[in-house]
């Protein structure tokens, strides 16, 4: 049996949950403001006590390795990197673009189609966004056909991509570029969160596959550096 607790703090919602053998347990959360560093231990001591587990009967932690929000993330990793160290389990760095597209598979049953092709966008400010091109695969699977990067959007941003096939645009980034990609073949999918009950299939595959990190060295993925002083913008 797997036990694994998953954190998702990246975004403005601070999102915790259990899950036993790949399926959801129990799930707490809060998108009120960016009290991560108040809300997550809370979190996950609720989710143990009210679901009759003991710390020491976790399998492993899932964090969202971002990108993200450099604040958020380091408090999830922080805390997750905390609970792996007093247990001694291992620690699942979980990509958070794929978080956003599991999170739309969920509700868009035509992004389960193999060839589908995938943009998840986190907001970065000033028309700018985190994000990566991902094609999903004949399991539903997503498979990353890019870098991830920092993009400002233009209109002729994904050029060569909307004139080849539909892609489908979504996350909290998503929603400013709407207005400036109108190509017909860019589809927009609302309400596509970062949470972590749509971590639980990614973890637990993770997990059976042996890819752990490191606790002693593992960092999230930043993708920008935190510059303090600059912006009230945590992103």
């Amino acid at each position: 049996m797997s036990l694994i607790l998953c954190i998702e703090t990246g975004t403005d919602i601070c999102s915790v949950g259990l899950a036993r053998d790949g399926e959801l347990v129990s799930l707490r959360e809060s998108d009120e403001g960016r009290d991560h560093a108040k809300n997550v231990a809370v979190f996950v001591d609720e989710l143990l006590r009210e679901n009759g587990v003991a710390a020491e009967e976790l399998s492993a932690i899932a964090v969202g390795m971002g990108p993200g929000s450099y604040t958020g993330l380091r408090i999830g990793a922080s805390i997750a990197k905390g609970i792996c160290y007093g247990l001694n389990i291992s620690l699942i760095p979980v990509d958070t673009l794929q978080v956003l597209c599991a999170c739309a598979q969920a509700l868009a049953p035509e992004l389960l189609q193999p060839g589908a092709l995938l943009c998840p966008m986190l907001d970065a400010r000033r028309m700018e966004v985190y994000t990566a091109l991902y094609e999903v695969q004949g399991d539903a699977a997503c498979l990353r056909l890019n870098d991830v990067q920092a993009l400002i959007i233009d209109q002729n941003a994904f050029a060569d991509q909307l004139s080849q096939r539909p892609v489908y645009f979504f996350g909290n980034g998503a929603e400013e570029c709407k207005v400036v990609l109108s190509h017909p073949n860019a589809h927009f999918i609302d309400n596509i969160k970062a949470q972590a009950k749509h971590m639980v299939p990614l973890a637990e595959m993770a997990l059976a596959r042996g890819l752990v990190e490191d606790v002693a060295y593992y960092t999230p993925f930043y993708l920008k550096e935190f510059v303090p002083g600059k912006s009230k913008s945590l992103l």
